[in-house]
């Protein structure tokens, strides 16, 4: 009751400052996203059955909770159909994803693992965890203040219950495998306080067992619920996240409030504040409530006798202020104007014309218009009046020159129009200074034959592509002459709407050409492209051609560009290309020879070196059975030869196996379970390993070249990760064979520009030599993944 008093106090004295809340819009999409939605008019949202977020309901046949009801908003805002897809835990879910049977899910937490499977939006909810205890409690309850000897019931294990031994030590901890036992702890005083997270308080708060509990504090650690989409479709998180913004944040609470709000009230400080506090509300809301009377009472009055004064004043400046008005607005006006009568003798001048022809204040009138044009006569003058005044050719306009009062002259833009006042009859002539227009049309001109000039010098061909803000249609309005010696053609040739550049470009070359300016037509935005053109005589060039956009003021817009031959350039960087294919042809056929001569070391070693020892150690026990007996020193001198042979042994083995595994006879797949054992042996990492049972027959080059490439990856992680876990998966994608390492270490900045990391490069050029690709992420504090593809089938 105390609550409702004080809330109703808060809402009294707010309300004369609030208006009706504004609805928040619906979601601004891009052109790009409004497309891709089109394309994507269903999506499917799988949803982990977990009470109140998702439940099912086998009478009715139909999904609710708190998740639902936020997909089924987010799906009418973006105009989409939803796909249920309901697990049971999960671990379901997430393997669902990984085969790409769902699109999005909601109510996830970012965790590092869960970064490699998907893309989270920013939190639409926070679900604290609750501290819960008994109504006989006096208020809330401070953690850092409970003794050791108060039990506190807490599910384990949990990231709650870590949370809470790092953060308060003292605690006595009671662990409990589920929610509800913790709660019926409480209940049988075998604990005095139960942490829960406020979703499964809401479910358990409605039963009666648990109705004499209570929400006594918060412990600090909110679980943040995001909305999680498929990493592939980064064009669907950014829709998502605009489809959260767009619900506004008072839906989200009657949402938080409707599924996820415990039916136990929130114990406050104390009885005692709340009492004080709704007296001394009490007696505000009295006070305002006096104040407000008194002053709407002398405010009614003060309108009254306002309103009568300026009912008065209105009447009896209307008529002046209009005048003014029209005054101020011709004398301040920036355009010079002159009232002229019959006799071309001037009879009113705004300020605008005594300051364009240089006389003081009131000295230009009764001057004739000759004194400001000397070659105004009479006669010419009459004529111009009797035309005006006939208006058989409207408002006459023209250039000329003005002398100003110092002798000066100046261009002016002269307009002429005929004005009769009550019964007076006036000429009213406009003057506009066009020096500034003079000067900028002469820059103009320069500028235009300094661009000529220019264009003339550049070693290609300089143009201009304008599209016309009614038609559309594209134009050339300039081309150089530089297209002469490019191509051969003249620039009136190629200004044809018919020709154009399109017609230079060699005909295998035009899809590709199309495809980038139309782009860039379509986008408004600068275009780039390489290719090959035909000149006039039908000789092959190739080019570079680049725009540069920008929009006028009127709106037209424009592509500046230019095409230069490049012929010379693109001969050494095609010869480059083949120079580096034939290192790079080079290089695998030196790897592939090394990698034969450790295969021939290895047997070697193992053989020849092998049957030696092996013919040594029974040497050895040869003469352990025949002198052993008659010398007790000779016996331990034997016992440490054979252990020095065992050594030996293993020594041989460990050199052979370095060369080249006999585990790669076996197939790739038994090599990387090989190795992930062997790496977990030396460095104590736990390494998770998922490989196919069957692949398809791989040639021996690309399974040592694999082989080599997860020992250098492996060895960079033994060396600078400091990882927990390191996951490998081989699977196969289409045709290709994809090899994945990835660690929870604290991965790095990866190097923008010359690669220092020998390691990587070889990786890399390994790849490379198999026809693949390498893929490296990393982000400093969420691990590294490295992904390699190769193609199962040769390319020829």
């Amino acid at each position: 009751m105390r609550r409702f008093c004080y809330l109703w106090v808060i809402g009294w004295l707010w309300l004369p400052l609030m208006g009706n809340a504004a609805s928040v819009p619906a979601a601004q999409l891009s052109a790009d996203q409004r497309e891709w939605l089109a394309q994507h008019k269903e999506l499917r949202v799988g949803l982990v059955l977990q009470a109140p977020y998702a439940k099912f309901d086998q009478r009715l046949q139909q999904l609710s909770g708190a998740n639902v009801e936020l997909m089924k908003w987010l799906a009418q805002a973006l105009d989409v159909e939803l796909i249920w897809r309901n697990y049971q835990d999960l671990a379901q879910l997430e393997q669902a994803a990984r085969a790409g049977e769902i699109d999005l899910v909601p109510g996830l937490t970012q965790t590092p693992a869960g970064l490699r499977l998907w893309q989270f939006s920013d939190p639409y909810m926070r679900v604290p965890q609750l501290l819960v205890g008994t109504r006989n409690g006096t208020g809330s309850v401070d953690l850092e203040r409970v003794d050791s000897q108060t039990r506190v019931a807490v599910r384990m294990p949990s990231a709650t219950a870590d949370f809470l031994r790092s953060s308060y030590p003292g605690l006595n901890l009671q662990g409990v495998p589920l929610e509800r036992q913790a709660l019926q702890l409480l209940l049988s005083q075998q604990a005095t306080y139960a942490v829960i997270d406020e979703a499964q308080l809401s479910r358990l708060s409605v039963e009666p067992e648990f109705a004499e509990l209570a929400v006594v504090g918060d412990v600090g650690l909110p679980q943040l619920l995001r909305v999680a989409t498929r990493r592939d479709w980064p064009q669907l998180a950014g829709i998502v996240e605009r489809g959260l913004h767009a619900i506004p944040a008072r839906d989200m609470e009657q949402l938080h409030s409707r599924w996820l709000q415990p039916k136990y009230p929130h114990l406050g400080p104390s009885p005692g504040f709340w009492q004080n506090l709704s007296l001394l509300m009490g007696a505000l809301l009295l006070a305002s409530m006096a104040i407000v009377v008194w002053q709407r009472r002398q405010q009614t009055g003060l309108e009254r006798a306002l309103l009568s004064a300026r009912e008065d004043i209105v009447l009896r400046t209307a008529s002046a202020q209009a005048l003014r008005l029209s005054q101020f607005s011709i004398d301040q006006s920036p355009v010079g104007i002159l009232w002229v009568n019959w006799d071309s003798h001037v009879r009113y001048a705004n300020r605008a014309a005594e300051v364009m022809l240089g006389y003081q204040p009131g000295a230009v009138l009764d001057r004739p218009l000759s004194d400001f044009e000397p070659g105004l006569n009479m006669d010419r003058w009459l004529n111009m009046w009797r035309r005006a005044r006939n208006r058989k050719e409207g408002v006459h306009r023209s250039e000329t020159l003005c002398v100003r009062a110092d002798g000066s002259e100046f261009p002016a833009d002269v307009t002429l129009s005929f004005l009769r006042f009550q019964t007076a009859e006036y000429l009213v002539v406009y003057l506009n200074d066009i020096t500034e227009r003079h000067r900028v049309q002469a820059a103009l001109q320069e500028s235009d034959a300094r661009l000529q000039g220019i264009a003339a010098n550049v070693p290609g061909l300089v143009f201009r592509l304008e599209r016309s803000l009614l038609t559309g249609e594209l134009d050339f309005p300039y081309i150089s002459e530089g297209s002469e010696s490019l191509a051969g053609f003249s620039p009136a040739t190629l200004r044809l709407r018919e020709v154009g550049l399109r017609s230079l470009v060699h005909p295998d070359d035009r899809a590709d050409y199309h495809r980038v300016q139309d782009l860039a037509l379509d986008s408004d935005s600068d275009w780039s492209w390489q290719g090959r053109i035909l000149t006039r005589q039908g000789e092959q060039r190739w080019a570079e051609i680049k725009a540069i956009t920008r929009r006028l003021d009127d709106g037209t817009v424009v592509w500046d560009g230019i095409v230069w031959d490049i012929s010379e350039s693109k001969r050494i960087e095609l010869e480059l290309d083949s120079s580096r294919g034939q290192l790079r042809e080079l290089s695998a056929h030196l790897e592939s020879v090394r990698e034969e001569e450790k295969a021939r070391i290895a047997r070697e070693v193992h053989d020849e070196l092998g049957q030696m020892l092996t013919v040594l150690k029974l040497e050895t026990s040869m003469c352990e059975l025949a002198y052993a007996q008659l010398d007790p020193g000779l016996n331990e001198r034997l016992n440490s030869m054979k252990k020095l042979i065992a050594q030996l042994f293993q020594l041989v083995r460990d050199v052979a196996t370095s060369l080249r595994p006999p585990i790669l006879d076996a197939g790739i797949s038994s090599a990387i379970e090989w190795q992930a054992r062997r790496f977990e042996a030396r460095t104590h990492i736990p390494c998770l390993v998922q490989v196919p049972e069957h692949l398809p027959p791989l040639g021996a080059a690309k399974e040592v070249g694999l082989f080599r490439i997860l020992q250098e990856a492996l060895t960079n992680v033994m060396r600078h990760a400091h990882a927990h876990t390191v996951e490998l998966t081989l699977s196969v994608e289409g045709k290709d064979l994809c090899l994945s390492i990835s660690d929870d270490g604290q991965g790095f900045v990866p190097a923008t520009g010359r690669p220092t990391s020998f390691g990587v490069v070889g990786m890399r050029e390994r790849v490379l030599m198999l026809g693949g690709t390498l893929f490296l992420h990393s982000v400093p504090g969420e691990g590294t993944t490295l992904i390699v593809r190769v193609p199962l089938v040769d390319k020829s």
